[in-house]
This record gives structure tokens, sequence and C-alpha cells, in this order.
């Protein structure tokens, strides 16, 4: 007989296993009583070898498991004071059970849940029909990870599905304060920035520019333009503005020089060299210019 055969332990509990030497119709005697405690000891011990235990669940059950599945996202992330968004999606393959829900577990104490309500702290109970529109509250202050367990169940507290989310509250990175825009520059700003000459370079410059100042005017427009670019080219600003002159139809107009044909890009190319050197005139020539 085995250890583990109920009908041959249910026959010695009741006896109807013969001891040894004596006939089933016989009146029992001691020897046959020992026989009956015998056959209740391993019907107790089939018994207790039945699996049992938190990871055993019966065959109704892990068919229920095989049919629906429940998914959650791995990680949701949060920010204090702040509410988001818990996405948990059930699937079910043949219809769900009637009055199933979803229990969610593991949630800090002070967050709270859009959907639902509370069953304990950290834990809350949501009918399905508020899965799509469940948010996380977080509260102020509130920050840390945390494991949720995320369950189907049904109304007699089975459990049929079951995933597990980390939640991490964290406070977004703060970002790095912005470069200061530069004002656009001016003709002030030009100025101040703009390179200073020796007195002796300065000396020559003005010298050269009067001179180019003196034939033009003469009216030897040729000749004026060599002094004013050698000056401008030391670094003074009116004598590349005053080069710049020299090209420009308006100017040439306003000395009333005549038989010279004008140049835009050799003025706003001397007169670009002008603001940079500082001079305040040349912005407004070069608007006048207009674009090349």
């Amino acid at each position: 007989m085995s250890v583990f055969d109920p009908p041959m332990c249910a026959a010695a509990y009741r006896g109807t296993v013969s001891a040894p030497g004596r006939g089933a119709g016989e009146r029992p005697g001691p020897s046959k009583r020992r026989w009956r405690r015998l056959g209740l000891a391993l019907a107790l011990s089939a018994v207790a070898a039945l699996p049992t235990g938190r990871g055993w669940h019966p065959p109704a059950a892990a068919q229920a498991n095989d049919q629906v599945t429940l998914n959650v996202a791995p990680v949701t992330n949060a920010a204090p004071a702040s509410r988001v968004r818990m996405p948990i999606q059930v699937q079910a393959r043949e219809g769900l059970v009637k009055n199933a829900f979803i229990r969610i577990r593991g949630l800090p104490a002070t967050a709270a849940l859009t959907e639902g309500y509370a069953i304990a702290a950290g834990a809350w109970a949501v009918p399905l029909n508020g899965l799509p529109s469940l948010m996380l509250i977080v509260p102020v202050g509130l920050e840390g990870k945390s494991e949720v367990v995320v369950a189907l169940m049904n109304v007699e507290g089975s459990i049929l599905a079951e995933a597990t989310t980390t939640l991490n509250i964290a406070r977004p990175a703060t970002a790095a304060p912005a470069a200061p825009v530069a004002a656009p520059p001016n003709s002030t700003t030009r100025a101040l920035s703009a390179p200073q000459l020796a007195p002796a370079d300065r000396a020559r410059a003005q010298s050269m520019h009067a001179r180019g100042e003196e034939q033009l005017g003469r009216g030897n427009i040729y000749a004026a333009r060599q002094f004013f670019e050698r000056a401008a080219e030391v670094g003074l600003a009116e004598s590349a503005l005053a080069l710049g002159a020299t090209y420009d139809p308006a100017e040439l107009q306003r000395l009333k020089v005549l038989g010279l044909k004008p140049e835009l890009n050799e003025a706003r190319k001397w007169y670009e060299r002008a603001r940079e050197l500082g001079a305040a005139d040349a912005e407004a020539r070069l608007r006048r210019l207009g674009s090349p």
C-alpha cells in the first residue's frame, strides 16, 4: 500500500483491510484496532502532503490568470505638487469577471488617486471604468521611490492578474539660466568700443585727412580718396566716413560733383569701416544705401 493511496488509507481506517492471521469476518481484536489507527495516520499524512502555500492557486484561479493580462508602465515619473497619469490596461480573452476591480498598494500615504477610494494607508480600490481617467495626485514636498503593486481582483478577494511599477517622485531638473541677450550696438557703444589711437598716430591721420579735405575742395576726388584711405587705415573714423562719401551718390550730388560714377559697394564698405571705428553718422548712411 502506498503512503499516498487514499482508497487504501480509507479502507484501513474502516477496518476492511484484514490484519495478518485473521479472517475478514472475524471480530476485531487489539491487533485490528492497531491497523485502524495506522490507516488514520496514513490518511492524515496524505492530506498534509497536498500542495499549499502562497504560491499555489486552485485550477480555476490558474485558468483565470491565463485569460487576463494586466499591463502597467515599468516606471511612473512624477513631480511634487503635480498630477500624473497612471496608465493601467486590462485585457481579457473572454470577458472580465463580473465586479472585478483594481487594487493598488505601495503608494505614499499622503498621495491620492482621482478615482476609487482608499482601503488602507497607501492602498486604493479602483473600478475598471475609472482606469481611463486615473491620475495620481502628488502633494507638495513629497519625493522618493516606491514599488507600487497593481492587482486585478475579484469580489472573493482572489488575484486574477498582478503587475508592478516603480513610482519615482523627484523635482524637475532646474534649467540653466539663459545667457543675457546683448543689446544691439548703437553709435554710442560703437564709439566707446572703437580702437583708441595713440597721440602720434592720430596726429598723422588727421594731417592726411586735412589734405584730403583740401583736395576734395578743389574738386580732385581721386587725390582726396588717397589721403582719406591712408588716414582710415591708421584708424581715423572721419576719414573712413569721408572716403565712403566719395562713392555715395547722395553725397556726390550734395557736393555737386559731375561726371563721376557712384559705386555703392565701395561706399558701403567704407561706411561699415567708419561704423566700426565709431563714426556716429555711418549707421544712418548705411540705412540710406539700403541692402546690397
